[in-house]
């Protein structure tokens, strides 16, 4: 039997201040002080894990997020464009309560919305969905049977979740994706599993 390609979802860490409970989107931010430690703490503990090849969005946040996993690891990091965050159109900068008040949306509708097409000038979930499948798809045939990092977003991560469970976008919202987590997926051809969901070896870090 062949040996399942594992992956390994990164999420970046934490960002900014500013940007907290904020539809950031394709807002190029950096990570807060303790984001860069969630960080760290999380690529302490992938530092058992050998990575064959390791994939990531090209974003700052990401890209900070990285910095401290490829210190630990032998192979280069490989940008993929495709990775980077979904585009919130109008709900871009704004927080989850400015979204409230001029939507009269929930915050936490945010994938039901973006499902139904419902966010002016928001990234078509078509588009959005035949981006993160091409991101993956390129991932997968290029590493067969190997363990791989992809170091991206939240939206993403769910997204990827969405394609290889074959699942619709809106119930990845009964997983948890923090910030510097990592979930774990081993994937064969029709076949996928959740191998870890969510993991954050930071929690004892003092924010």
């Amino acid at each position: 039997m062949d040996s399942p390609t594992r992956l390994v979802l990164i999420r970046h860490g934490e960002v900014e201040p500013r940007y907290h409970r904020v539809f950031g989107g394709r807002i190029d931010m950096a990570l807060s002080s303790f984001g860069r430690a969630q960080a760290a703490a999380l690529a302490e503990y992938l530092s058992r894990v050998q990575f064959h090849a390791i994939y990531s969005s090209p974003m700052k946040r990401v890209q900070q997020t990285l910095a401290e996993i490829v210190t630990r690891q032998v192979s280069e990091p490989i940008i993929l464009a495709g990775l980077r965050e979904v585009d919130f159109g109008a709900w871009t900068g704004l927080s989850w309560d400015e979204v409230k008040e001029k939507f009269n949306v929930s915050a936490f509708e945010w994938l039901r919305e973006l499902e139904q097409g419902s966010i002016s000038g928001a990234e078509s979930m078509i588009d959005f969905r035949e981006r993160i499948a091409a991101a993956i798809g390129k991932i997968i045939e290029e590493t067969p049977g190997q363990t791989v990092a992809v170091v991206c977003h939240g939206g993403v991560i769910r997204m990827i979740l969405s394609i290889l469970l074959e699942l619709p976008l809106v119930k990845t919202a009964a997983f948890d994706i923090e910030y510097a987590s990592a979930t774990m997926v081993n994937h064969l051809p029709g076949k996928a599993e959740i191998q870890l969901l969510n993991f954050t070896p930071w929690r004892d870090l003092k924010t």
